[in-house]
């Protein structure tokens, strides 16, 4: 072999080498710069605000800068689908949530394959959604609610943040279970819904707990049953709907996923990170007050929570027979 083809060689093999290894370099650099999670939902809401959180402690921890963008629509598949075809590089993100889970089922044609199109990071929190009712509901119980339902097919109405949205899904699900004839009025999102539960035009709703708090502390709304499978720290003294209708369970929940192709470097970097602040006391109190329960683990861990948690709501929302408007 001639000196010029050996040095030639040994150059080629050398670029190969360092154009194998640049991918990982650029993992372990991660993140070079800011860093965006999508958030398919407008801002101020549950969603919103643990997002940033995570977003807080991901900047303070690995000295770039994690910002929440909001992309609502269609029950937040604008914001999904947007994120999911972001370059798989790292620097989008998504909120992934237990309203994904519902729309898999709930629209046939979606634009993207939520389990195959992302690449999961962490699960955060579980959040509960609770049972409640206008204080002029004869009923002071899940028992006595399902009773007067019973008695009354079709004349009480049930309130919704919108067709197919969680809130909607959690109430077709109690139905099914508890076997009654309720009436879905749907709202534009949870507040309108709860205006006129308040004001008594609706009768029941199943809203995520933190939206609902205040107004169940003020004696505004009765709550009849938190969804979580264990009490609420915040409402120790409620009872949990499966303390009644055994198999019933449902919780909001949310974690973060990345495009897949992202370098699995990053997602354990990020993952990493994450739990690290699910650990950290001043973080675990301020996802209590919103009723959570953090849910620490592998992205493959949070990977199976999605999947099992699409076919679960796949049956109900089959059973409900719901259609996006």
């Amino acid at each position: 072999m001639t000196l010029e083809r050996r040095k030639f060689l040994q150059l080629t093999t050398g670029a190969l080498a360092l154009s194998a290894l640049a991918p990982r370099a650029r993992a372990q650099a991660y993140p070079t710069r800011s860093v965006r999670i999508i958030v398919g939902f407008p801002p101020g809401g549950p969603t919103d605000i643990v997002a940033r959180i995570i977003a807080q402690w991901l900047s303070e921890h690995l000295g770039q800068e994690f910002f929440v963008e909001n992309r609502p629509g269609a029950a937040s598949n604008t914001g999904t689908e947007f994120a999911l075809r972001a370059p798989a590089d790292g620097y989008t993100l998504l909120q992934v949530t237990s309203s994904n889970a519902v729309n898999a089922t709930f629209y046939e044609k979606l634009n993207f394959n939520l389990l195959s199109d992302m690449a999961p990071v962490a699960a955060i929190i579980r959040v509960p959604f609770v049972m409640e009712i206008n204080p002029s509901v004869p009923a002071k119980s899940v028992p006595e609610f399902i009773a007067y339902a019973k008695a009354n097919p079709g004349k009480i109405n049930m309130a919704s943040g919108g067709i197919g949205t969680s809130t909607h899904i959690a109430g077709e699900f109690f139905k099914m279970m508890a076997g009654v004839n309720l009436v879905h009025v749907p709202y534009r999102g949870s507040a309108p819904a709860l205006t006129d539960l308040i004001g008594g035009q609706v009768q029941v709703t199943f809203d995520i707990l933190p939206s609902s708090l205040q107004h169940i502390r003020s004696g505004a709304l009765r709550a009849l049953a938190v969804t979580s499978a264990a009490r609420s720290a915040v409402l120790p003294d409620v009872p949990t709907l499966s303390e009644f209708l055994p198999a019933y369970e449902a919780t909001a929940w949310y974690g973060i996923a990345a495009p897949t192709g992202t370098a699995s470097e990053i997602v354990d970097k990020l993952n990493k990170e994450i739990n690290g602040g699910l650990a950290d006391a001043k973080i675990k109190a301020r996802l209590a007050d919103l009723g959570g329960t953090t849910i620490p683990g592998s992205p493959s861990a949070f990977g199976k929570l999605v999947a099992e948690e699409i076919e679960k709501w796949g049956k109900v929302v089959k059973f409900s027979g719901a259609k996006p408007e």
